[in-house]
Parts: structure tokens; sequence; C-alpha cells
């Protein structure tokens, strides 16, 4: 056999051993395709899982179907409170839901749901996703943040009126986590409930109000169920939420697909933020439709209830401290980058 001859043996020989292997491949020769479930609580006609199937989407297109993604809304996959347990567990790849959802896990993250006076949606989520990737918490190393959205500034929807804070007393107001906090804070009685709860909750009078952003309203369906919206934008709170994937699964993709993963979710940051912007929007039509009154605070009103929930916050910096957390540094980064944002 010539030299040319036995070099192009070997040569052939290599390839197939290279294709038998699967090197960069299926088994069968065929591009190794990726299927991951992503498990969402919102409902499938809103906006944000709307928008988180357009990620989905945008994913799979930019990796050529190398990642196909199946989306179960409305909590059908994992409920809203189980979501991150089934991220970390493998119920779901990828899982979206509220950090407050299971209080105290996320003790640092939690200064980003506190009563700050939020301006909108789209600071949030800008001001949520930097500050949780430059401080990367030890609470959230079971699995990949791939990004982080919230709410513009929860409102108080009730089924009668709250001008002053006298008439919250006796009243029964439905929150999460830290806004559960600011209803007890402000003289009401917190109920802790998912969205996914309150409709009936509110129409069958087990709460006679919720904390929650407005477009919640419409979004949810809410606006159906009560009479008065008290704009508290003075103490605005949002709801972080995150989007985090399966650690394991996320360490199985090879290095190309994970930069197409952070590189989409880069550019659905603001995506995300402004679809709460227009979500807001529609949620105060909605009501305004429906007739509902939309009562505004005086200003020497607003005070009173800032200075209500101001302990609130004091609590947060001292548990941060008694942990061991950069609570003080954390929240003073995130009021920063707020008013940099704020900033025309």
């Amino acid at each position: 056999m010539t030299t040319r001859k036995r070099w192009g043996w070997m040569g052939v020989a290599l390839a197939a051993a290279w294709m038998a292997s699967g090197c960069g491949k299926g088994g069968d020769g065929a591009t190794k395709v990726h299927h991951l479930t992503y498990s969402i609580f919102f409902p499938p006609v809103h906006i944000q899982a709307q928008t988180a199937m357009e990620w989905a989407k945008e994913v799979e297109e930019r990796s050529e179907g190398r990642i196909r993604i199946t989306v179960h809304a409305g909590g059908t996959l994992t409920k809203a409170d189980q979501c991150w347990q089934g991220v970390l567990s493998g119920v779901s790849d990828l899982g979206m839901s509220c950090f407050a959802y299971t209080p105290g896990r996320f003790p640092l993250l939690e200064a980003l749901d506190l009563p700050l006076g939020w301006p909108d949606g789209l600071t949030v989520t800008r001001v949520a996703t930097a500050m949780a990737r430059q401080y990367e918490p030890e609470e959230v190393q079971g699995a990949k943040i791939l990004y982080i959205h919230g709410h513009g500034p929860g409102i108080l929807a009730t089924r009668r009126p709250v001008r002053r804070l006298e008439d919250l007393r006796g009243m029964k107001i439905r929150g999460t986590g830290l806004s559960a906090g600011i209803a007890s804070a402000l003289g009401a009685t917190a109920v802790g409930m998912s969205q996914p709860e309150t409709y009936d909750a509110l129409q069958k009078g087990v709460v006679d109000g919720t904390f929650c952003p407005i477009e919640t309203l419409e979004g949810w369906k809410q606006g159906e169920v009560i009479e008065f919206v008290t704009d508290t934008q003075a103490i605005g709170y949002t709801t972080a939420m995150f989007v985090a994937m399966n650690r394991g699964a996320w360490d199985a993709l090879p290095a190309d697909l994970q930069e197409i993963l952070m590189e989409v979710s880069d550019d659905f940051v603001d995506r995300h933020g402004q679809a709460w912007v227009v979500a807001d929007e529609k949620g105060l039509a909605f009501v305004q439709e429906l007739g509902r009154e939309i009562i505004t605070l005086p200003p020497e009103e607003e005070t009173r209830w800032q200075e209500q929930v101001a302990p609130i916050i004091d609590a947060y910096l001292t548990r941060s401290a008694e942990r061991g957390l950069p609570g003080e540094a954390f929240l003073a980064d995130v009021r920063a980058m707020m008013a940099d944002l704020s900033t025309p």
C-alpha cells in the first residue's frame, strides 16, 4: 500500500471514530438538541408570560434549534410558591416566579422589594438584574440567575375607600413577603396570598383589598372585584421575580449555548421592564373603564405613610447585619442606581 493510500484510509477511520463518538453531535450523528422545560406562574395571556415565550422563541432561533424550550404557563408545572424549589430539584429546567413567595430564603435580595418609591417596572428590572449580577449572593447559588424583573410601584386596591391611614384599621389586605409587612405597618391585617388566589378572595370578601401593581387589576382581572384604587407610589414597593435555570441543566450546555442564553437574557431585561410599563398603562385604563375611583393621597398623608413603613427598611438593615450580609451597601447601591436612572 502506498503512503498516500495509507494516510487516506487512516483519515477515513479517524473521521468514522469521531462521528461514532458523537463529538459535537447526537449519538445518531445529528446535532444534539437540548430540550428544556420552563415553568411560569403567570397565566398564558399575561404580558409577562407572553414576553417570556418571546424570550424562549428567540433563544431557539439564535441557537438554530439546538435549544428547544417548552413553556408551562399558569403554574401548571410548579405552583408560584414552589417554582424556585422546582428549579433547584429539576422539576423544571427554567422557572419564573417571585422571590417573595419563599420568604426568608433570599435575605439580601429582599432589599429589592422594600418600599423605596420605585418609579416604574423598567427601572426595577434594570436595577434588580444589575445588583444581582454585581453581588452574586450566596442565596441564589443553587441555580443560574439569567435575569430579574419586577413590576412598577405597588398600589392599594380595595373594596371600600382608603383615603387616610385610619381607614385601613380592621381591613384585611392581601400581600406577599414584604408587601404583607407593609400592610401590617400601615395598620391593616395582612393576609399572605399569591396572585392566583387573590381574585376569588376579593370576590368572596376573604380579603378587603390587595397590594399589587396596577397592571394586576387588568392582567389578573382583579379590577372586576375591587371598587377603589389608592395611589401609594410614595411608598412604592416592587416584587422582584427571578428567571432562573437549574444548575445541572446550565452546566450541561456547551459554552456557546450558555453565551446565547445570556445574550438573549441581556436583551430581554429592557423588554420585560418595558412590558411592565405597558401593562401598568393598560391596568390604569382598565380600572378607569370600569369606573373605579382613583384616590390620590395629599402630600401630608403621603409623608405619614412613608413614616409608617420606614421601620421595615430599618429592620432589613438590622437583619442583614446580624447575618453578616452587605445589606447596607446593597441598599445604598440600589438607591444610587435608582437615582441615576431617574435623572433625565
